[in-house]
């Protein structure tokens, strides 16, 4: 019975003292408030369930960060990934990418109806098609630039030429075909319209509001930010933006991204799909995929993922290393989505323990 209590009792001043870490490190603006489980409506039970399915069936997990209203409820991390070690976003850097846009066109720098030829005459084609004439901003935006296939810029010297030189075959905006260097034009524009690289022109704007320091963005050979691919940050980083677009744009009581903005970005804008079963056929909006289960996400090659769940009021950041993205988002979808409840619970102190064991043993496969 002794050692039931001093067990307990071990349990409450662990919690006290993650609690009050926590907020002492909020205060300075450098996290996440955290929470237990419970009292956001969500049981330790199913946070070890999902952590050991996740550990089991994902080749490699290497972290994880829930948020439940506002509060941070889980964070894991597969060894030797860590909370401060910046993490290759692969192209989850897309959803970064406009949002530097919409906060461009929010300063007036640009329209999404613009031309895209409009901000490059110097590199246009000698006879423009009439299609390459008609891509927008938007096409850009939503991967409906009217390209068959993937211009290949990466091996070029200028890609911004070797963008407009490629064959324009369908009508902008009809044809939903995946294309990262549509959003690196995205970043070249935003670099010609305000004289910054996408990296320093969101820092001011985005990462310093936000508390994301470790920031880091790959260029290419013309010197700009690469835009589709590039970025890496913190998983907490990750949670953070996924936050923000939750919260409509709005963070600290300040409107960093326009609402209208948000509305539009994380809505179906083209169709590219229609397989009920994935998550990758439920629409695109702009540089940010619809999901199932109201949901919409930024995601990157091998498992990077902003999950945002607004009917549960719920992110989920992941970073990993797998070739099986719908198998990873699958358990998000089958252990999280069932545990969100309305209201608090009763705290577990004994399985909030287990969980914080659990974490300690993570260890990345690969």
């Amino acid at each position: 019975m002794r050692s039931r209590l001093s067990f307990v009792l071990c349990c409450i001043v662990l919690a006290f003292t993650l609690v009050a870490s926590a907020v002492d490190a909020y205060a300075q603006g450098k996290s996440l408030p955290r929470a237990t489980p419970e009292s956001q409506g969500v049981s330790s039970d199913a946070i070890l369930d999902f952590l050991k399915t996740a550990n089991e069936k994902v080749q490699s997990m290497h972290s994880v960060v829930l948020v439940r209203h506002g509060k941070v409820i889980l964070e894991a991390w597969w060894s030797p990934e860590s909370p401060e070690k910046a993490h290759v976003l692969w192209s989850l850097s897309k959803s970064f990418t406009s949002t530097a846009v919409g906060l461009a066109v929010a300063d007036g720098k640009l329209s999404i109806d613009d031309p895209v030829l409009k901000f490059f005459p110097e590199s246009a084609p000698e006879n423009p098609s009439a299609n390459l004439k008609g891509m927008r901003v938007r096409d850009l935006l939503t991967m409906a630039t009217g390209h068959q296939d993937e211009p290949k810029v990466r091996d070029q010297n200028d890609w911004i030429k070797t963008f407009l030189a490629h064959p324009v075959p369908h009508k902008p905006g009809t044809h939903f075909q995946y294309n990262t260097p549509a959003t690196f034009m995205q970043s070249a524009i935003v670099q010609k319209v305000t004289g910054q690289k996408i990296v320093d022109y969101l820092t001011p704007r985005l990462f310093e509001p936000l508390g994301i320091h470790s920031h880091v963005w790959d260029d290419n050979p013309q010197g700009i930010s690469i835009g589709g691919y590039g970025l890496y940050l913190c998983t907490e980083d990750i949670a953070k933006f996924g936050q923000l677009y939750l919260q409509r744009g709005v963070w600290d009581g300040q409107q960093l991204i326009p609402a209208d903005w948000v509305g539009m970005a994380t809505s179906k804008q083209v169709s590219n799909g229609s397989d009920p079963s994935r998550d990758w056929d439920q629409g695109y909006g702009f540089q940010f995929w619809r999901c199932r289960h109201g949901a919409y996400r930024g995601d990157g090659k091998d498992g990077q993922f902003c999950i945002v769940l607004p009917d549960q009021d719920a992110v989920v950041a992941i970073t990993a290393n797998t070739p099986d993205m719908q198998g990873e988002l699958n358990i998000v979808w089958d252990k999280l989505l069932p545990a969100f409840q309305d209201g608090s619970l009763p705290e577990n102190l004994e399985r909030q323990a287990n969980v914080k064991e659990f974490v300690a043993t993570l260890k990345a496969s690969k």
